[in-house]
């Protein structure tokens, strides 16, 4: 069942959002060669506690971290520890606070000291087509106009977008109704109505779209282990256009 916020729960949503970008500031101002996954994970839980706030991802389904952090060809649910950050990594954070019964959902990748051409170049065309999807989430339009509108743009660089991973509804819960590919048919899917609130998340591939997950059982991986970059936003669907909940 899709759940369409009302104005005061998507301010709610927003406050949640707000955090998870305060978090995701910080981080970004420590990632640095040398610095430990797990250092960063522990300064981001006690920033999300101080704000009377929960690690949304800290118990989910086992999950035992406050962020998902994921490095060079690991796609998604990267479990902080003692890996060391070097330079010329690419590494991506992804980080969900519950705050007052609503979710906040907010992913980024940054590059760490100087980085290669190719790195800079998938980091430029994952952050692009994060905010092509976005552009498409305006009342009356169809869902996967969403999705098309980030798949055309990826592919015709010679990238490609994950497909066995998607986006999602969020609100009171983490992931909700619909689900929202980063592939699909333009024109098609359900109309976009004012109170939608989606978390919009690109996860793109230098080589393949083929992924794997680890033994550990969440880490997430390029078959080919290229390089991947994962953006995300929490966005409500308003009368007057997108509105990004986790904008900085």
């Amino acid at each position: 069942m899709i759940c369409l916020k009302s104005p005061e729960e998507i301010e709610k949503l927003r406050l949640a959002n707000q955090i998870v970008a305060s978090v995701m500031k910080t981080v970004k101002g420590l990632i640095r060669p040398g610095i430990a996954t797990e250092e960063l994970d522990r300064i981001a839980e006690e920033m999300i506690l101080k704000e009377g706030a929960k690690p949304a991802f800290k118990g989910y389904r086992g999950f035992n971290h406050a962020l998902c952090i994921s490095i060079n060809e690991e796609v998604v649910h990267g479990i902080p520890g003692k890996r060391k950050l070097q330079t010329g990594d690419i590494v991506s954070i992804d980080c969900g606070v519950l705050r007052d019964g609503f979710y906040g959902d907010h992913a980024w990748t940054f590059p760490v000291g100087g980085v290669s051409k190719r790195a800079e170049r998938i980091l430029e065309i994952g952050e692009k087509s994060l905010y092509l999807g976005i552009e498409k989430m305006r009342v009356g339009s169809r869902l996967f106009d969403i999705s098309t509108a980030v798949q055309e743009y990826v592919e015709a660089k010679g990238y490609a977008v994950v497909r066995d991973f998607v986006g999602h509804g969020i609100g009171k819960e983490l992931h909700e109704e619909p689900q929202l590919p980063n592939f699909g048919t333009k024109g098609t899917g359900m109309r976009l109505k004012a109170g939608l609130v989606l978390a919009i998340e690109p996860m793109v591939n230098e080589g393949s779209f083929d992924v794997e997950v680890l033994k550990d059982g969440w880490t997430v991986v390029t078959k080919d282990r290229k390089l991947s970059v994962h953006f995300e936003h929490s966005v409500a669907v308003t009368e007057k256009g997108p509105d990004i909940l986790s904008q900085w």
